[in-house]
């Protein structure tokens, strides 16, 4: 069995980073990094708006049969 990261840029703030492609938090399959939903979140929050979700998983490999599905 084999692990895969992917590598693309955040759509929030542009820099490249690493996730799990079936666990990121994304819109319209745009990637977004643990700082931006963060950031969001916390924005969220002072809002009185449910945060996104971040999966504990998002930001590391994937299994070869995770790429699959």
């Amino acid at each position: 069995m084999g692990y895969a990261y992917i590598l693309d840029h955040c759509g929030g703030c542009g820099i490249a980073f690493t996730f799990n492609p079936a666990k990121v938090p994304s819109l319209n399959n745009v990637a977004f990094c643990h700082y931006c939903v963060t950031r969001a979140n916390e924005q969220r929050k002072a809002k009185g708006l449910a945060p996104h979700p971040i999966h504990p998983e998002a930001y590391e490999a994937c299994t070869e049969e995770e790429l699959r599905t």
